[in-house]
Formats: C-alpha cells, structure tokens, sequence
C-alpha cells in the first residue's frame, strides 16, 4: 500500500483538480486566517556526498555539498509539490525560476487572485508574497509581516517533521545524485501517507503552536533535530507594481475586516 502511494505521489505533486485547492484555501483561512493561500513554499539542501569529479558543482554557501529540495506545503503539513534535484550551487535566482513549479506558477496554476506565501528569499510576485523587507516599517506592514510568518511557518514545520522522523537526512547521504533524488521523493510521499493516516505521526506538540494570546510555543521537533539549510536569497532588485499592489492589498486588510484580536501585541 505505501509501495502504491509512493508511486501515485510521484505522478500528482502538482495539485490539478479545483476541489484539492478549495481544501487548501479553507484551512489556510481557518487555521491560519490568510485568504485565498494555496502553500507555504521553502527550499533546504539536502546534504550529500560530493560525486566524483564533480568539483564545486554541489558546494554550497554552508561549505557542504547538497542537491536542493524545493517544496510548496499545504495547511496541514502535506508536500503538495516537490521539485528535488537542483545543485547546491545553483545561483541564487536558479532554484526556484528553473523549477516546474514555477513555469506553471507564471502560466496561471493557481485559482483566480490565489497565492502563495514565503520568506525573504523568495522573490515577490503577484502569486507569491514575502515580508517587506527593512527595519523602519510602518504598523501596518509589521502587521504584515507577522501574518505572512504565521502562515509560512507551515513549511519550515513540515520539513522539521520530516528530518525528525527521517533520520536519512541527519549526514550526508551516501548515494548517488540520482538515487539521492528518489530517496527524497520517496519519503516526502511517506510523509504525506503518515500525515493522512497516523493521528499519532504528528502530534500537537510536534509543530510550533499558539496560546491562547497568539503566543508562539515551537514544537519538539526543534529540539531533536538541526534543521536543513534553507536556500539563499532568489532575486534581488525591482518588483512589478501588480506584485507591490498584490501585497498592499493584503497589508490593508490586515488592518480592518482581516484582523486578529492578538496582532498588534505580536509586533511590539
């Protein structure tokens, strides 16, 4: 059974039926009050070892040598997408402008104004949302900022999961590229399987929670495990206006009819 959803994982990173989304929409606007998110999207480097001859080609900004996994999360710690094979090397704007995901990301993947959220080292889209960047922010945008990272926060727990429960990832893999890759594949669909199927593979106290104030109580997995290296920064430079205005908009709802009772105390 697990052989046979490995295998169907594989074939359905890519989510295509409107229904599949529709599910993801509620639960990020019910368990993380962000409207019309579709993933939490991250990028770690799975460490490896250096292939013959292959000089600097996986050596990476840590001074290991990895192959990169670049993954989208759903709101209940599901690998909705994974894209796993990118040098360690690879340039900063290369992970994620050479992935799948982000060809169909820019032909329209997602529902109608749906987006998805991530960290600093993401780039900014009109699908895709990061922090304002900078230290003298208004009250509105650190609002912003705060949401935006309770909401990414998904992803960084789902591979915090994953290694915590995954040992494989501990060292450097001794495996060719390749079978690297599949074993990499083949557990994010174990994961998924697990996550669907055993109450007890995550658990409350796994994953970062919130008191009752909205304070943050991080989950055990951070004191089991050193998590992966996330990726570097992707782009640098100017943003489209639709993005900038795409970002405002959330910024401004977050401020009225979009608040929590909580999210000014977060920010002080």
């Amino acid at each position: 059974m697990v052989e046979n959803e490995i295998t169907k994982n594989k074939r359905q990173w890519i989510l295509e039926r409107e229904e599949e989304w529709k599910i993801i929409e509620d639960g990020f606007n019910t368990k993380w009050n962000f409207p019309s998110c579709y993933g939490a999207i991250d990028g770690k480097h799975i460490i490896i070892k250096a292939p013959p001859n292959s000089g600097s080609e996986f050596y990476n900004y840590k001074k290991t040598n990895s192959t990169v996994l670049l993954a989208l999360v759903d709101h209940d710690y599901c690998f909705s997408y994974i894209d796993v094979g990118a040098n360690g090397n690879a340039s900063d704007g290369g992970v994620f402008k050479n992935s799948s995901l982000y060809r169909r990301l820019e032909d329209g993947l997602l529902p109608t104004n749906g987006v998805i959220v991530g960290d600093a080292a993401f780039p900014l889209k009109n699908y895709l949302l990061k922090p304002y960047p900078g230290t003298q922010l208004s009250t509105a945008e650190k609002v912003f900022n705060y949401r935006l990272s309770r909401a990414s926060r998904i992803s960084e727990n789902a591979f915090g999961i994953l290694v915590s429960r995954f040992r494989v990832f501990e060292k450097a893999i001794p495996a060719h590229v390749d079978t690297v890759d599949a074993i990499v594949c083949a557990v994010c669909a174990v994961h998924n399987w697990l996550r669907n199927r055993s109450s007890s593979y995550i658990t409350s106290t796994c994953v970062d929670r919130e008191d009752n104030d909205g304070q943050i109580i991080e989950g055990t997995w951070r004191s089991e495990i050193n998590p992966l290296p996330s990726i570097s920064e992707q782009q640098r430079g100017n943003h489209s206006m639709t993005a900038k205005e795409k970002r405002d908009l959330y910024r401004n709802f977050f401020m009225t009819a979009g608040s929590v009772p909580w999210q000014l105390d977060r920010i002080h």
